[in-house]
């Protein structure tokens, strides 16, 4: 059998023809149905960091590549990430409560000095009311569903020079991120400077501020140890909450389905960002010993001199009038909280 060039070349071409066609069908195939932007903080080194830049790839497989996200931690400031999702300006973003409790104080419980002491306290706060009461905030005041949360590393006091007695606040400039923890320093003496996290490193090596309270793992990963060697858990602001947040118009638009499947995605990385939380923190001090560091945990009486009376009831009536202004009762949401810690009346 004789077979011509010309009619080879026709098959090879059509056989080329038919495989960019399929290709091209396969690429439209895999084109997603949703795109969309997450608005993230720049937070080196925390649990809030590792799993909300693996959103994207948890997303596209459980939805089978039908809606693509895409992390930036560019597009808006930190301290906008929540408004930025009610506006529409973003999608999506992975905010922090304490970031709105100047607004809204029941998202900044976890700030009132000697409340919440650390990850145990929180967690069992958490499942007893408050995450399903900041759920219904976030709904009705800034137009976002929530669809996980979880918590940073333990806060820590990373200073220049030692601060291992309560007198030792007196003078200093430390940076701090919510107004109970500014209410506090100033009863201590201290003066408190809000600060955003991409200017500690100089800040402190110019000495504009003493001190930073932040995440023992973002600073770790920022090396801070290096030029605030004293490391510090005095259990002052220890826990800071996270969540993320979808525009709530921008959801009630996805399929059923694909909201069910995001759901369930959202509920195994809030799994594991409990079920993973020390692992992060161990980390830090292997970091910290490799800079020469420790942390210092301040004993417990120390802890409850400097969230007594004498020192922390500035920051509980300004969170208490805060409360009143948006119609809260402040002291009876406290109570709620010592109730479900088992400390009712203290």
């Amino acid at each position: 059998m004789t077979i011509s060039l010309k009619s080879t070349a026709r098959g090879v071409i059509g056989a080329a023809a038919l495989g960019l066609s399929l290709t091209a069908g396969q690429a439209v195939a895999q084109e997603p149905e949703f795109d969309f932007t997450m608005a993230v903080i720049v937070s080196p080194g925390d649990v809030y960091t590792a799993l909300t830049q693996g959103i994207p790839e948890r997303i596209d497989e459980a939805t089978d590549g039908r809606v693509q996200i895409t992390v930036s931690d560019s597009l808006v400031a930190s301290n906008q990430v929540a408004g930025a999702v009610r506006d529409g300006r973003v999608p999506m973003s992975a905010a922090l409560h304490t970031y709105i409790s100047a607004e809204d104080p029941r998202m900044g419980i976890f700030n009132l000095p000697g409340l919440i002491n650390g990850i145990d306290d929180y967690v069992e706060v958490r499942e007893a009311f408050w995450r399903e009461d900041v759920k219904n905030i976030w709904k009705e005041n800034w137009n976002a569903e929530m669809l996980a949360d979880g918590a940073w590393c333990p806060t820590a006091l990373f200073s220049k020079e030692p601060i291992h007695e309560v007198a030792d606040f007196e003078g200093k400039r430390i940076r701090i991120h919510n107004p109970q923890s500014a209410a506090l320093m100033s009863s201590l003496g201290a003066k408190p400077i809000p600060m955003p996290t991409s200017e500690v490193t100089p800040a402190l090596e110019r000495g504009v501020i003493d001190g930073v309270f932040t995440s023992m793992c973002v600073g770790a990963a920022m090396e801070l140890p290096r030029v605030a060697p004293h490391v510090q858990d005095w259990a002052i602001s220890p826990i800071t909450g996270w969540v993320i947040l979808v525009n709530a118009d921008t959801w009630a638009e996805l399929p059923e389905d694909v909201r069910g499947q995001i759901s369930q995605a959202m509920a195994e990385l809030e799994e594991e960002a409990f079920g993973t939380y020390q692992t992060y923190i161990d980390t830090a001090k292997e970091k910290f010993a490799e800079l020469g560091s420790e942390l210092w945990v301040a004993p417990k009486e120390l802890q409850e001199e400097v969230s007594s009376e004498q020192y922390s009831a500035a920051a509980f009536e300004g969170w208490y009038d805060r409360a009143e202004e948006i119609g809260v009762d402040g002291q009876a949401y406290v109570e709620q909280i010592r109730e479900a810690l088992g400390r009712e009346g203290s």
